[in-house]
C-alpha cells in the first residue's frame, strides 16, 4: 500500500466537531446502563468529600475510558473530543476524575468492589458470559506484583514476582484476584483486592475466595465449582472457606517432608503414563515436556492444627529428570524423577483432575489483559485511590468481555486488546435527525461490521425476552 497523494499535497486538521474516535463505546456503555452500573454505584458507593459527589457519573467515565484503552488519569481525556459530548452525558475532566479517586477511603473502595461483583451477575444475565456454568465452573485465585515508581506510592513494598522465568524482588503493590471461567468461556474477574507490596500471598485469600464463590453463584454458576490455586494458598483457612461455600478445591502442595513421605509410599504399579496433546514448558528443567506419569494417594493435611485437618486426594505428577550435561551415549544407572503434587477433593478421575489443575494458568491471561490495558499503571499515590482504580479496571474487563460475547464467537474468547481494536476503537460521524434521534455513521466496509452490528443491536435494541 502507498499514499495516493504526495506528502507535500496532503494536509491534516483537527476541526470536525461531529466525529468520535471510539464509536464502540456507544453499545458498550449501553450494555453497562442495561446492567445497572450507575444504579449499583449510587446504591453501594459513598465516597467522601465534595469530590465524591456524582459517583455514578465519575465511575462510569473511568470505566468508559478504560474500555477505550486509557491506562492513566490523564488518558481519560480520550472521552473529551469531537462529538463525544453529544453522544454521552456527564463526561468529566481528568483532573475531576483524579480528585474523585482520591476521595475514596478503604471502606468506599470495598463498596465499589461490592458493586463490581453484583454487576458481573447482571452482565451474565444480559450476555452469554459463562456458557456451561450450570454444569462446571472454575475459580482461579492468584496474585500479581504490580511494579510502581516514585516514593509517594502508599503501600508500595518489595515482593516476589517472575519475569522471564526468574523470581525477582520488585517494588510495587500486590493485586489479588479471583477469576471465574468455564470449559467453554474465557475468564472474567469475580473479585479483586489491592494489598501492600510486601503482603504475603495468602493474606486475605480466604475472604476473597468466599466472595468469589458467592459472585460465581449469582452469575449463574449453579453447577460444580472447583477453586484452583498454587502453593502460596495452601492453608487451612483458605480451604475451610472454600468448603464452607460448598465448592471443591485444587491446590498445589508444598513439597515438605510429610508430602515426600506420602509420595514415597506410592507403588510403582500405581503410576499411569500420560501424554500431553500439547507439550508443556517445565520451568525448572527449561525444556518442553510431552509425557509424564500420574498417581494418587489419600492424604490428610494440616494435622498440626487441631480440628482443621482435611483429608482428601493427593494427586502426584512425576516427570523424568534428565541430566543434559551427561556425555552423549551415557545411559542413566537408575531413573530420577521430579514430583508435582496437587491436594484436591475434586470428584473427577485422576488424570482429568490433574489436567484441570494445570489449566489454573488461565488466570495469567486476565493479568496480561489488565496489564496491557488499564493496569499498565496504578496512577495515584493514595492507596484507596489505586484500589478503586483496580476495581474499575475489573469492571471494564468484564464489560468488554460481555460485549465480545454479544459480538461473535471469536470475540467471546479474544484478548481485550483485540476487542478494543475491532469493536471499540472505530471512528464514526454523528448526525442528528428528528427530535432526540442520533445516527452514528461508521466507515463503509469496516472489516468487523457484522460483529459491531451484532453488539449494537444486542446492547441498544429491545431487551431480550425472559426465558
Amino acid at each position: 500500500m502507498r499514499l495516493s497523494h504526495s506528502p507535500a499535497r496532503t494536509q491534516a486538521s483537527f476541526d470536525d466537531p461531529h466525529l468520535v474516535s471510539h464509536a464502540g463505546l456507544v453499545p458498550v456503555m449501553a450494555l453497562a446502563e442495561r446492567a445497572g452500573l450507575a444504579a449499583l454505584i449510587r446504591q453501594h458507593v459513598q465516597a467522601g468529600g465534595g469530590a465524591g459527589v456524582n459517583a455514578d457519573l465519575k465511575a462510569g467515565c473511568l470505566v468508559a475510558g478504560m474500555a477505550a484503552g486509557a491506562d492513566s488519569i490523564d488518558d481519560m481525556d480520550v472521552l473529551r473530543h469531537g462529538a463525544m459530548a453529544e453522544v454521552f452525558g456527564g463526561v468529566r475532566a481528568p483532573s475531576t476524575l483524579g480528585s474523585f479517586l482520591r476521595s475514596f477511603t478503604w471502606g468506599s473502595a470495598r463498596q465499589l468492589e461490592k458493586a463490581s461483583r453484583v454487576l458481573l451477575s447482571r452482565l451474565a444475565a444480559a450476555a452469554p458470559l459463562l456458557p456451561g456454568a450450570d454444569v462446571l465452573a472454575f475459580i482461579d485465585i492468584d496474585s500479581m506484583q504490580k511494579r510502581v515508581y516514585g516514593h509517594a506510592k502508599a503501600g508500595a513494598g518489595f515482593g516476589h514476582t517472575k519475569i522471564q522465568g526468574k523470581s525477582l524482588l520488585v517494588r510495587g503493590l500486590n493485586v489479588l484476584a479471583a477469576v471465574v471461567s468455564t470449559p467453554l468461556a474465557a475468564p472474567v474477574v469475580a473479585a479483586t483486592r489491592l494489598r501492600g507490596g510486601s503482603a504475603g500471598s495468602a493474606r486475605g485469600a480466604a475472604s476473597l475466595a468466599a466472595e468469589a464463590i458467592g459472585t460465581a453463584r449469582a452469575a449463574g454458576c449453579t453447577g460444580m465449582i472447583v477453586v484452583r490455586m498454587d502453593s502460596a494458598y495452601y492453608s487451612a483457612a483458605v480451604i475451610a472457606a472454600i468448603r464452607a461455600a460448598e465448592a471443591f478445591f485444587s491446590v498445589t502442595v508444598r513439597m515438605d517432608s510429610r508430602v515426600r513421605s506420602a509420595i514415597a509410599g506410592i507403588g510403582e504399579d500405581a503410576w499411569t503414563p500420560i501424554r500431553y496433546p500439547k507439550a508443556i514448558w517445565d520451568e525448572d528443567q527449561r525444556r518442553w515436556i510431552s509425557d509424564a506419569e500420574v498417581a494418587e494417594v489419600p492424604y490428610t493435611a494440616f494435622t498440626s492444627r487441631q480440628g482443621q485437618e482435611v483429608t482428601a486426594r493427593l494427586i502426584v505428577r512425576r516427570v523424568r529428570d534428565l541430566n543434559r550435561q551427561a556425555a552423549e551415549g551415557q545411559d542413566e544407572l537408575f531413573a530420577c524423577w521430579r514430583y508435582h503434587a496437587v491436594f484436591t477433593d475434586s470428584p473427577f478421575e485422576t488424570i482429568q483432575a490433574e489436567a484441570q489443575h494445570r489449566d489454573h494458568a488461565i488466570v495469567e491471561q486476565v493479568f496480561a489483559d489488565l496489564t496491557s490495558g488499564p493496569l499498565a499503571h496504578l496512577p495515584s499515590g493514595h492507596f484507596p485511590a489505586n484500589a478503586a482504580w483496580l476495581t474499575c479496571a475489573a469492571i471494564a474487563h468484564n464489560l468488554t468481555r460481555a460485549a465480545g460475547t454479544l459480538a461473535s464467537g471469536f470475540h467471546a474468547r479474544a484478548r481485550g486488546a483485540t476487542i478494543r481494536a475491532h469493536l471499540i476503537n472505530a471512528a464514526a460521524r454523528t448526525a442528528r435527525h428528528g427530535r432526540g434521534h442520533l445516527t452514528v455513521h461508521l466507515p463503509q466496509d469496516w472489516h468487523r461490521e457484522q460483529e459491531w452490528m451484532n453488539l449494537f443491536e444486542a446492547a441498544c435494541g429491545p431487551p431480550a425476552r425472559a426465558a
